[in-house]
């Protein structure tokens, strides 16, 4: 297994009124709130938590945030969390990655977007680390064999390639992909539509486990929140966001998985499908993005490799069939060879005839054929050998 540092939880450079403002604001908000991300950006976490404080003494919304932030206590949020082993990163961290700020340059999608507030963190790795050289690997939670197992043999190699494998630690593929990356030590992180202390779905508490002691699970919901429909949507753009690339193995035509994978062309970052069965209902959403919309078609962990790395340094060659012991031989000697019959033996003028070619020719071309093990000869005349000749 890749070795990875173990996070050390800390303030890092962010001043702690400010990260008591962002806590503040991640558990007033909704993930993925655009608008309030833009002012965060805009004005900083201190001046928003304190415009919002103020309320506008009318008794309406603005009073009701108003009194939500009051009754948040921070200090008592991020000690509840440590208790959990979970710790609250936001940008300034040092293990803050660089590439989450991507997404206040990226497009809105679904309503959904901005650099998160805050994320909490269960497990050793650090975020920034993991994230260095990712790779996410969704698709359908109804997976067929098919699926399960190309996205399986998919996390094994690019784990054994020194990616981190990202997910949803949802039914099918994504499931299969985390697990495919454990299998081969490697790194992977699971990014969760609910609060990282929880387990969803429940069948896998073991593999979450697994992952928060090894890896990271990730959150931008709060400890303790449930898994919504909008919540699923604001963390495929974090899945998006902290890969290099997205590969989608097998994806109905409507599909979460295709999602990540709209976040991930706004992102400008590489989208890969994995093609399927032409017949396929689960894997019609990955054709559709393979035929219309510029993803790259991919079938191994190899492909993948190519993709995200550096130009260069991954290229694979032309894939070709195994070369054949007849490969090596001469145009002429391979066309004799070809008039050769496979039982029962032939004369010289029989081969001769089959192949095109003069009889003397065709002689001179047998005795190298016998010599190199293709042929044999008896009293009978020419036959080809029971075996090929070794490469």
């Amino acid at each position: 297994m890749t070795r990875v540092s173990r996070a050390e939880p800390g303030p890092g450079r962010v001043a702690a009124a400010d990260r008591r403002a962002r806590v503040a604001l991640n558990l007033l908000a909704e993930p993925g709130d655009a608008r309030l991300a833009r002012l965060v950006a805009d004005l900083g976490p201190r001046a928003v938590h304190e415009q919002l404080l103020d309320g506008h003494g009318d008794g309406g919304v603005g009073d009701d945030v108003a009194a939500r932030l009051r009754a948040v206590d921070p200090d008592d949020e991020l000690a509840r969390a440590a208790r959990s082993g979970i710790r609250f990163v936001c940008p300034g961290d040092q293990e803050w990655p660089s590439s989450l700020g991507d997404l206040d340059r990226a497009e809105e999608l679904n309503g959904r977007g901005g650099t998160p507030l805050g994320l909490w963190l269960r497990g050793p790795a650090r975020l920034d680390e993991v994230a260095a050289r990712a790779v996410a690997v969704v698709g359908s939670r109804s997976a067929t064999t098919y699926g399960a197992g190309v996205a399986g043999d998919l996390g094994a190699q690019l784990a054994q390639g020194g990616i981190t494998v990202v997910s949803g630690a949802a039914f099918g593929i994504d499931q299969a992909a985390h697990r495919g990356a454990l299998a081969a030590r490697g790194h992977t992180v699971a990014v969760l539509a609910c609060g990282a202390d929880r387990t969803y779905p429940a069948a896998h508490r073991d593999l979450l486990t697994y992952i928060a002691e090894t890896g990271l699970v990730v959150s931008e919901t709060p400890p303790g929140g449930a898994p919504t429909k909008l919540r699923f949507l604001s963390r495929n753009r974090l899945i998006a966001a902290l890969s290099q690339g997205t590969v989608v193995v097998e994806a109905a035509v409507r599909s979460g998985a295709l999602n990540t994978a709209n976040w991930a062309g706004l992102l400008h970052r590489t989208v890969m499908g994995v093609p399927g069965p032409v017949t396929s209902a689960p894997s019609e959403g990955v054709h559709e993005l393979l035929r219309a919309r510029d993803a790259s078609l991919v079938t191994r962990g190899s492909d993948v490799l190519e993709l995200v790395s550096p130009t260069g340094t991954a290229a694979q060659p032309p894939r070709r069939a195994r070369d054949r012991p007849s490969d090596r031989l001469s145009r002429l000697d391979r066309q004799v060879l070809d008039g050769v019959p496979v039982l029962v033996p032939a004369s010289t003028a029989s081969v001769a005839r089959t192949a095109g070619v003069a009889a003397r020719t065709v002689e001179e071309s047998l005795r190298r054929l016998t010599a190199a093990g293709f042929v044999e000869v008896s009293d009978r005349g020419w036959r080809l050998a029971a075996d090929d000749p070794a490469p």
